[in-house]
């Protein structure tokens, strides 16, 4: 009876645990959106060097927002299904790059920023569940 109890006890815990988690992410959500937006679509800069840049930088930056976006995502909206997820995320990443091309601002439409972004989601995604699994699984043992 005392294990019962327990175990339902941190189940409702991990279910408010995340709750909170998820009304965190829905805040933090939009506004980082709309500043990745504004990041994708600004004017485009002279293409300066840095010491820390090297060939494809761009890629992994690409990759790192995406994952970045898809994880708040995911956790705003933690029982999305997972094609629903992907779509979202997918047609942002088109969507983007169709409006660097035709807004002529010294940006360009790239295919492997696409690729870089699709890589970025599914990453954010998976670092998402494997957090959710290792620190609010309800299979705790005594």
């Amino acid at each position: 009876m005392v294990q019962i109890s327990l175990n339902y006890f941190l189940q409702k815990n991990t279910r408010l645990s995340l709750d909170r988690l998820s009304k965190i992410f829905s805040k933090i959500l939009p506004i980082y959106w709309a500043f990745l937006t504004y990041m994708l679509l600004k004017p485009g800069e002279e293409n300066r060097e840095y010491f820390f840049m090297f060939n494809g930088f761009d890629k992994v930056l690409h990759l790192s927002i995406f994952a970045m976006l898809s994880f708040c995502f995911i956790a705003a909206f933690p029982k999305i299904k997972f094609s629903y997820f992907f779509q979202i995320i997918l047609i942002y990443a088109f969507l983007t790059e169709i409006l660097q091309e035709e807004m002529h601002w010294g940006r360009s439409m790239e295919t492997l920023d696409v690729v870089a972004d699709v890589i970025g989601c599914l990453l954010g995604y998976y670092i998402y569940k494997v957090l959710v699994k290792r620190f609010f699984s309800s299979d705790h043992s005594l």
